[in-house]
């Protein structure tokens, strides 16, 4: 039986309703779900079905808590419908599903996303990076620090939504902000890049305590302690805390610290303080050009070259342009 890949759901142009068959239903990892209201008051479920080629958004407008032990209890489905084009965005409008069986013989890693490098080359990366802070008090305290998350570091997302939110985007956000910061350390070479490391390296790293993931990298909520203080100021007590057992030097932590507090910029965003060290300034940017070269680079992938994409939410509602050449 036919698999339909998500990639091709989205990507089709010539055909306007392109069903999902009899002889081709779709698998889909369900990455989220939840109960809305419509405007005639009927409920219905809104879903993000996933596979290894993208995202796509599913409705089931005929709503019945059958359904959500399906979800609760599957994490692969089998779904039959159509795709649809709904305020300018391609949408899988579901006729018939159901949770996984036996005889469907899946391998739930065929359809996982995940970062294009294993997670275990990363995290050695990453550690070279450490191995280059010449700092022996900061190279410590990072090092203790990573090696406390080595576990969840191998599968959480960089976000639930959005940018790198699949298993082992958060190691490769950390990895391309050091490839990036290294070569601008190349050019602004009165950067402290032990600080430049140590920054990128931490600045998100409590975004395994901040939300609840799974070994999927599927996040199904925020913690009680993420939603109430957030990632910021769990790396910052973190820090404050691995910088008292090891006797780091007052301002050292203290720079760490503001380097995390900042790295958001705005107060709407999580961050009191803007950064007041080149090396916190260059940390918020390193962050901001490598979530936008992602959702460039995302948003692309169904574009046929010489087209627009539809409008991208996260890029400021924009249509973005792949070039022909």
């Amino acid at each position: 039986m036919e698999q339909i890949a998500i990639d091709k759901l989205i990507e089709n142009k010539t055909i306007e309703n392109l069903k999902v068959s009899d002889k081709s239903d779709g698998y889909f990892l369900v990455k989220s779900y939840d109960i809305k209201t419509s405007n005639n008051k009927k409920k219905y479920i809104d879903i993000t079905f996933a596979d290894k080629t993208g995202e796509i958004n599913a409705k089931l407008w005929e709503y019945n808590e059958k359904y959500l032990q399906i979800f609760q209890e599957n994490n692969i489905v089998k779904a039959r419908g159509e795709v649809i084009e709904w305020q300018g965005k391609k949408q899988f409008k579901i006729s018939k599903i159901r949770g996984i069986i036996e005889n469907d013989n899946i391998n739930i890693d065929d359809f996982v996303p995940a970062a294009p490098i294993s997670s275990d080359k990363m995290y050695a990366e990453i550690n070279k990076y450490i191995e280059k802070i010449q700092d022996v008090e900061i190279k410590t305290l990072v090092s203790n620090i990573i090696k406390k998350y080595e576990n969840k570091l191998k599968y959480y997302p960089a976000a639930k939504k959005n940018h790198h939110s699949y298993k082992g985007g958060l190691l490769y956000h950390i990895l391309r902000m050091l490839q990036t910061g290294e070569k601008i350390g190349q050019v602004y070479d009165y950067l402290k890049m032990d600080y430049v490391y140590a920054g990128v390296i931490l600045h998100d790293i409590c975004k395994t305590s901040e939300m609840d993931s799974n070994e999927l990298g599927i996040v199904s909520d925020y913690t009680t302690e993420g939603k109430l203080l957030g990632h910021i100021i769990q790396g910052i007590k973190e820090i404050e805390v691995q910088a008292e057992l090891i006797g780091l030097d007052k301002e050292k932590s203290l720079i760490l610290q503001h380097m995390i507090l900042s790295h958001h910029y705005q107060p709407e965003y999580g961050s009191p303080k803007k950064p007041m060290t080149p090396e916190a300034e260059l940390l918020h940017y390193l962050d901001i050009i490598d979530a936008r070269m992602f959702d460039f680079e995302n948003a692309l992938k169904s574009v046929n070259p010489g087209e627009f994409s539809d409008r991208i939410w996260i890029l400021d509602n924009r249509n973005v342009y792949k070039m022909e050449n």
